[in-house]
């Protein structure tokens, strides 16, 4: 028996080496990704061995975009070109994905992007703003906003993760799965990004080929795929209990329709954090600002003006 399960070992093994080496997805160069997704306003920062890709536009009230798992700050593209018109909108790839790429000392805990991200405000030199973020990115929000509550204005989490749940993201449980996450590595079709889109929006028919090849080529830009990897294998703390640190007025926007993070958990951060409210957004999926960013972009504003 135990040398039948050796050989059925061997077995996947060989057969995982062979889809690498025939069907592996090449990491791509900065040379390669640059031309498609560094533009005018793009600049990178040097901030303790991690160059941070970011963009700083507009003029007016300062508002800082922090994107979510897989994403980068082109998430918030369609919020920032309104934004823009009223505000200085500051987003940034956090390491491990984007175009800031891997970290060398693999510092991506919550907290490590917490304390990234008080360096690269206080290197702008911003001392008062609003904060939004997504997902991952809401996460560092509120756990920012609980350890510096009094440089925010207002603090608006889009479908933030926080509480622990049951069910994990299928792409998360390849990630934290021992030599399937090999392959994962190496082997990344363009379909398998799809399938992830598909899981976070609610409407299908919104996910065009456009924003499939802009996750697929900076999912693989050079370092990103063994940052996630790494990523996902870090044992998660619960800070769930510094919520209660936070004095800011919150707005928490969920997707009715979030697969990834369920709606349920929005009655937790209301419970949690005093002085906030729930807006729930009706077929919406995980990332309202990607997939209904009109109507989200306009239910923030109302939370927001006037200052």
């Amino acid at each position: 028996m135990k040398t039948n399960k050796n050989i059925k070992f061997l077995i996947y093994v060989t057969i995982g080496m062979l889809i690498i080496k025939f069907s592996s997805s090449k990491d791509k160069t900065f040379e390669e990704i640059a031309p498609l997704y560094v533009n005018s306003n793009s600049q990178f920062i040097e901030l303790d061995s991690r160059k941070i890709h970011f963009r700083d536009e507009g003029n007016g009230y300062p508002i800082i975009l922090i994107h979510g798992t897989g994403a980068s700050l082109h998430t918030w593209d369609s919020w920032t070109e309104e934004l823009v018109k009223t505000h200085r909108v500051i987003r940034l790839d956090l390491p491990g994905f984007g175009l800031t790429g891997k970290d060398p000392l693999k510092r991506y805990s919550s907290m490590d992007y917490v304390i990234l991200l008080n360096e690269f405000i206080t290197e702008l030199g911003i001392n008062e703003f609003h904060l939004a973020g997504n997902s991952l990115g809401g996460l560092v929000a509120w756990l920012y906003a609980s350890k510096y509550d009094k440089s925010i204005n207002k603090l608006i989490l889009l479908d933030p993760s926080g509480f622990s749940f049951d069910k994990t993201p299928f792409v998360i449980q390849l990630a934290k799965t021992p030599y399937i996450n090999t392959l994962l590595r190496y082997f990344t079709p363009k379909s398998f990004i799809e399938k992830n889109l598909k899981e976070v929006y609610f409407n299908d028919s919104l996910i065009t080929q456009e924003v499939i090849s802009r996750y697929h080529n900076l999912t693989l830009f050079e370092g990103n795929r063994t940052a996630f990897i790494d990523r996902a294998n870090i044992k998660r703390e619960d800070y769930s209990f510094r919520m209660q640190y936070i004095q800011t007025p919150t707005l928490i926007l969920w997707g009715e329709n979030d697969s990834w993070i369920p709606v349920g958990d929005a009655i937790k951060f209301k419970n949690a954090i005093e002085n906030s409210k729930i807006i729930i957004m009706p077929e919406t999926g995980h990332i309202p600002m990607e997939e209904r960013p009109i109507e989200s972009l306009e239910i923030v504003l109302g939370f927001i003006e006037p200052i």
